[in-house]
């Protein structure tokens, strides 16, 4: 049996030998007609993985009767042969062998073959058939992919712009849709945020919406290439300007799709790194769409039960509590345990680092979801998906708290990813102020005590952690807590660095206010007592002074005078005018401070004032107690 197999092998090796001999020939014969005859013999019987045969066939016809031939099927030229009726023949021959040739990769970078991609792209434009088009990808990926001038010659002939308009109208899965995705994959390397900016916004735009529904309904490995294409460009930096033209597109099926997609890659068996370019997209679509992007239909084309709506949104949050525990984990042992002499440490650190950040957006946003899930319209959670998800995000806040601790006993209070962690245990703490009270009370003054890296002093994690120290403070317990800390004087030199802000033109009224409550609450606590901390009071005092000088805001006049009026209660004006870092022109503007609010006291009162009267009871009450100890202040109020 093997004897006639290798006769029959040996026939069709020794009939193909003769078939490219024939086919040499009429190439390098003088008359196109015997060109065409041979290049027509070309697409008979050379097959497109026999380099060696395509090498000698180009070599044989030359760059130049193939670029005669490609201009008379564009009708800008005539082979000798050649008349109107064939121009559709002669670019279909053309493009065939163009792409044919360009498997070779010295060909494909040669010039020759670089300088056609313009004409490549006019040929798409023209032609919507199938075959042609399909050849025309397949030269353009090839000589994009052999040298750096084909992938500039591709970009910079308007690739962004042709496949914007083009992809929509590709099969979905096809090998067509695969070229396209390929090729926008090789253009994202020519793209910074000022050409995007500038040139390809909208284009690009729309090839994510493409994108996004091959993404959504394909079942292969097309779908993580989609995946992998749509990480890329979110992770880009330019994503910020995409976001901004997505918001503005009104198909919503996109966005829909992009559900279907993250959903599909969530729940299923994947790889970690798959799975966390899933969240990319979630952390993307959220910053996009709102949190509400979470929970809504999903549509799988393998399952026939309808999928709750809210699947998605624990998909997310389960995806994200696991890289929260894999990525600290990881980080702590990076920082604390790995070798100190390993050159890849710091550029593992950093990766994680950046990592940590999209998973905890995701978290704090799936809490601001949780949050006001009542007062979204559209959005509803049952009692049991709500449990899950409160559960869920207890699990994750506590890893995140363990982080913290492994930071503090490793004297650690420096770096970005801890003031990200901190800002997400403030932004759960806001919204469950009772969460974890054993581990809050532990770890409170060091959080307070958490820089970033470019901080020259504890400022932004004071700030996250305001809307829970506010709460806190309403009850006796949280002021013991935040005085026995230490934490008050952090919130303290915040208001402070606030202040300064406030006065240098950045407004960020909601910090200064929560600030001004958190340290009112303190002060109004008897049980609470200060006497050994004058300085900081005094500091506060200054900045007090300073912030309502110019103002006349009602609710600022108000607010600082009820601090003053509440510090007033632990000194006099004689121990003021003694210490030495207090003027007498500050003590000036403390007394028009304080008669600017009083002054509000009356029948006639504004309807500010009105709505600060608890403030103006502070002030006044205050006032009745130590009067006698500021002559000053009392010569300013009768005056």
């Amino acid at each position: 049996m093997e004897e006639p197999q290798l006769l029959q092998q040996q026939e069709e090796e020794q009939s193909q030998s003769i078939s490219l001999q024939d086919c040499l020939k009429l190439l390098k014969g003088e008359r196109d007609e015997q060109r065409l005859a041979g290049l027509l013999l070309v697409t008979k019987f050379c097959k497109s993985d026999d380099l060696v045969s395509l090498r000698a066939i180009y070599d044989a016809v030359g760059p130049h009767f193939l670029d005669r031939l490609l201009r008379t099927g564009l009708g800008k030229g005539v082979v000798s042969s050649g008349s109107g009726e064939n121009r559709d023949a002669y670019l279909q021959l053309s493009v065939t062998v163009l792409s044919a040739f360009c498997r070779v990769s010295e060909i494909a970078s040669s010039k020759e073959m670089v300088s056609k991609v313009p004409m490549i792209f006019e040929v798409m434009s023209m032609k919507s058939g199938m075959p042609v088009l399909e050849e025309c990808y397949e030269f353009l990926y090839l000589v994009s992919t052999a040298s750096e001038d084909g992938l500039t010659a591709l970009y910079e002939s308007g690739g962004i712009k042709l496949l914007a308009h083009q992809m929509s109208a590709l099969p979905d899965g096809s090998h067509l849709m695969e070229l396209a995705m390929k090729l926008v994959q090789l253009m994202l390397k020519k793209l910074s945020q000022g050409i995007v900016e500038n040139d390809h916004l909208s284009e690009l735009s729309v090839i994510v919406t493409k994108i996004a529904r091959q993404f959504a309904l394909l079942q292969n490995a097309l779908k993580f290439e989609a995946l992998h294409l749509l990480s890329a460009i979110f992770s880009s930096e330019y994503s910020t300007l995409l976001h901004d033209a997505l918001r503005v597109i009104q198909n919503e099926n996109w966005s829909n799709h992009m559900r279907d997609g993250v959903a599909t890659i969530l729940q299923n068996r994947v790889a970690p790194a798959e799975k966390f370019e899933a969240l990319i997209l979630a952390e993307s679509m959220v910053s996009i769409k709102g949190e509400g992007w979470l929970i809504g239909q999903i549509n799988l084309p393998s399952v026939q039960d309808p999928i709750p709506a809210d699947r998605c949104l624990l998909l997310v949050l389960e995806s994200s509590r696991v890289e929260v525990a894999v990525l600290l984990n990881e980080l702590a042992y990076s920082k604390y345990e790995a070798s100190k002499s390993s050159s890849s440490t710091a550029e593992t650190i950093i990766s994680k680092q950046q990592k940590v950040t999209i998973v905890f957006s995701l978290v704090e946003k799936i809490i601001k979801l949780i949050s006001n899930i009542g007062e979204t319209e559209g959005h509803h959670l049952d009692e049991n998906t709500f449990i899950k998800a409160i559960n869920g995000l207890n699990e994750t806040i506590g890893v995140v708290l363990e982080y913290l601790q492994d930071a503090k006993e490793h004297g650690q209070k420096v770096g970005n990813d801890l003031l990200a962690s901190v800002r997400l245990v403030g932004s759960y703490l806001a919204e469950a102020p009772v969460a974890c009270e054993d581990k809050i009370t532990e770890l409170l003054g060091y959080m307070l005590s958490v820089e970033g890296e470019h901080e020259s002093s504890p400022f932004y994690s004071v700030c996250f952690l305001l809307p829970m120290l506010c709460q806190k403070t309403m009850k006796i317990e949280g002021c013991k807590l935040l005085a026995s800390s230490g934490g008050y004087k952090a919130v303290v030199d915040c208001l402070m660095k606030l202040i300064e802000q406030n006065r240098n033109g950045v407004e960020n009224n909601g910090c200064i206010f929560l600030a001004c409550d958190t340290i009112m609450n303190l002060l109004k606590m008897e049980q609470i007592t200060f006497s050994e901390d004058e300085s900081t009071f005094i500091s506060l005092l200054k900045a007090l002074a300073l912030w309502t000088e110019k103002t006349n805001d009602p609710s600022v006049v108000m607010m600082a005078s009820s601090i003053c009026t509440l510090i007033f209660d632990m000194t006099s004006e004689n121990a003021l005018l003694n210490h030495p870092s207090l003027s007498s022109s500050c003590l000036d503007s403390l007394s028009r401070l304080i008669a600017r609010s009083l002054a509000s006291w009356g029948q006639d009162m504004s309807d500010a004032a009105k709505a600060d009267m608890d403030l103006l009871e502070i002030v006044t009450a205050g006032y009745s107690r130590w009067a006698d100890r500021f002559p000053q202040i009392q010569k300013a109020v009768e005056r």
